[in-house]
C-alpha cells in the first residue's frame, strides 16, 4: 500500500504571538512551528494502516520554503518513509492554490490514500484536502475517527452529532483525518537518526491561481477588568440585568 501524507509547518499557538508589521501574517520573532496537530494524526493512521498491511511506503508532502524540511524530517522520524518539499517562498493563504499544488505532485504517484489533518490548526481551514480531491477526480471522505482497507476498498467511520456514519468508498481516495484514530507517536531517537539518510526531494510547487489573500489579522479586543455589583440576593436583579444587555447570554 502507498501513501502520501500532506502535512503544514504551524506555529505553536500555545505560545505568546504577535501580529507582524504588516497586519497580515503573525510576527515570526520568538514562534515555535511544529506539524499541524490534526496533520499528526494523518501521519500516525498511515503509519498504522502500513504496519497492519505488513508492506507498504508512507510519503510526506509539504508545501512552502526551505523551513519546512525541519516539519518533514520530524515525520520522517515518527516512520514515514521518505518526503517530499513542494518549494514555495510563501504558503498562500487560498486553499485552491495549494490544493493545486499538491494534485499536481500527486495525481502521477499511484497511491492508494492521499490522508489529509481535518484541518490546518493556524488557520482552521478544512479545504485543502476535499479541493486536491477534486482536482484529481477521487471520493473524498473528511473528518474520520476509523479507518479500515482490504480488497481494494475502505470503510471509514465519522462522529456526528449523537450518532456514527459509516462510509464505504473505493480505493484510491482522499481522507481528511480526525483525532480519534489514536495519538501521534513521537520520534525515537533511532527515528531521529534514520531520518537524516531517509530520502527528502524538492521540487518545485506548481501553485494554482491564489484569489483568497488576507485583508488584516487582529487581535481581540482586552477583556474589562471584573467588577463588584453587590452582595447576596439583592445583587441578583442586577447581575441578571448585566447578563443580559452586557453579557449578552441570558
Amino acid at each position: 500500500m502507498k501513501i502520501a501524507v500532506c502535512i503544514k509547518r504551524v506555529p505553536d499557538m500555545d505560545l505568546r504571538f504577535a501580529i507582524g508589521a504588516d497586519g497580515k501574517a503573525l510576527d515570526p520573532a520568538g514562534l515555535k512551528f511544529d506539524i499541524a496537530d490534526f496533520d499528526g494524526y494523518a501521519v500516525e493512521a498511515a503509519l498504522r494502516l502500513v504496519e497492519s498491511q505488513g508492506a507498504g511506503e508512507v510519503v510526506v508532502v509539504s508545501v512552502g520554503p526551505a523551513a519546512v524540511q525541519e516539519t518533514l524530517r520530524k515525520a520522517l522520524g515518527m516512520g514515514a518513509h521518505r518526503a517530499i518539499q513542494l518549494d514555495a517562498a510563501e504558503v498562500p493563504f487560498d486553499g485552491m492554490a495549494i490544493a493545486a499544488a499538491l494534485a499536481a505532485e500527486l495525481k502521477e504517484g499511484g497511491y492508494d490514500l492521499v490522508l489529509f489533518g481535518r484541518m490546518a490548526t493556524d488557520s482552521a481551514n478544512q479545504t485543502v484536502g476535499p479541493m486536491t480531491a477534486h482536482l484529481m477526480g477521487l471520493p473524498c471522505v473528511t473528518a474520520i475517527s476509523k479507518l479500515d482497507v482490504a480488497d481494494g476498498r475502505g470503510t471509514a467511520e465519522r462522529q456526528l452529532e449523537g450518532a456514527t456514519e459509516t462510509v464505504e468508498f473505493p480505493l484510491p481516495a482522499v481522507i481528511t483525518i480526525d483525532e480519534g484514530l489514536g495519538r501521534p507517536r513521537l520520534p525515537s531517537l533511532k527515528g531521529i537518526m534514520a531520518a537524516k539518510k531517509k530520502p527528502l526531494e524538492v521540487k518545485p510547487a506548481q501553485l494554482g491561481a491564489a484569489h483568497l489573500t488576507v485583508d488584516v489579522i487582529a487581535l481581540p479586543p482586552d477583556r474589562p477588568p471584573g467588577r463588584i455589583i453587590g452582595e447576596g440576593a439583592d445583587a441578583v436583579p442586577e447581575l441578571i440585568r448585566l447578563l443580559q444587555t452586557e453579557a449578552k447570554v441570558l
